[in-house]
């Protein structure tokens, strides 16, 4: 071990004793009485030494005032160098910042929120491919700029040089869209898998409520088949009062509403009334006479009111 090596970390016995040249310079950048009881003293080299307090504010716990002190060679003065908060091995400090793309999760975005994509995005894949080129006809055309100068001429106005640029409907992009094929990109293989991976995750045929389901998925009357390959193995649930109605589910999954898991009998039709409860019956106001339910009183001879 060389000698310079064994000076650089010995501390400076000047530096060292600069407690009171480091305390200050420390209460200075922070205030009076954050700054704690001086904790260690680090040699950072020849004639150069760190000072570090304790700092006693509250939002950093653990955390170091270090102010760095240093002397000039035979020198006797010692020269602030910089005052910086540092943390110690039992420092609070905050989580590891992790770039957006990687801090995002399934349900973050709202209303308005863009979510941009990769341009290389192993998800997606080119929906069509080739550059949209002008017709060998046109006045942009590398062919027809080539006859031009070699006829030494000049392309005057009318059909087709009278066209700034390539005919649209000639274009691949134009074709792409008739087509139905104007995405510019589209799932790749990978993207595909992952989303079935997904999906099957989510409700496929290992997760508790198809374990114990009474039948699958490919068997009940609600699910909605879903067209290309997907269609093989998924398909839509458009059960109102199932777990997964609206989402895309596998053939393997299965709930307790499945259609024909069990069917409910038809309600009895109750027997017709014996009474008709329906119909009104008129009764008068005063029985009648020959009613029956009055009874017959024989005439007397007396006066009207029965007596003489």
């Amino acid at each position: 071990m060389s000698a310079a090596t064994t000076r650089s970390r010995t501390p400076d016995r000047l530096c060292a004793e600069a407690v009171d040249l480091a305390r200050a310079a420390a209460e200075e950048a922070a205030a009076p009485g954050v700054v704690g009881e001086h904790v260690s003293v680090v040699a950072e080299g020849d004639r150069v030494v760190t000072h570090f307090f304790e700092c006693k504010d509250m939002g950093y716990r653990g955390w170091r005032w270090a102010v760095t002190v240093a002397r000039a060679s035979r020198a006797k003065i010692v020269t602030l160098d910089e005052t910086v908060l540092l943390p110690g091995p039992d420092a609070l400090l905050a989580p590891e910042w992790v770039p957006w793309s990687e801090r995002l999760r399934p349900g973050d975005m709202g209303p308005g929120d863009l979510l941009p994509t990769e341009a290389e995005d192993l998800r997606l894949e080119p929906g069509y491919t080739g550059e949209d080129e002008p017709l060998p006809n046109s006045a942009v055309s590398g062919e027809m700029a080539e006859l031009v100068e070699a006829e030494d001429a000049e392309v005057t106005a009318g059909p087709p040089s009278s066209l700034p640029v390539a005919p649209a409907r000639g274009s691949i992009a134009a074709v792409a869209e008739e087509l139905g094929m104007r995405r510019a990109r589209v799932l790749s293989r990978y993207g595909l898998h992952s989303a079935a991976d997904r999906w099957d995750e989510s409700f496929g045929a290992k997760t508790p409520m198809a374990q114990a389901a009474p039948a699958s998925c490919m068997s009940c009357g609600f699910l909605v088949p879903l067209g290309g390959s997907l269609g093989q193995a998924f398909g839509i649930c458009g059960n109102e009062f199932g777990p997964a109605d609206g989402h895309v589910v596998s053939l393997s999954y299965g709930c307790g509403g499945h259609s024909e898991a069990a069917v409910m009998p038809k309600p009895p039709r109750p027997a017709p009334p014996v009474l008709d409860s329906m119909r009104v019956d008129e009764f008068a106001l005063r029985p009648a006479r020959d009613g029956g339910s009055v009874p017959e009183e024989p005439e007397t001879e007396d006066g009207e009111l029965g007596h003489s």
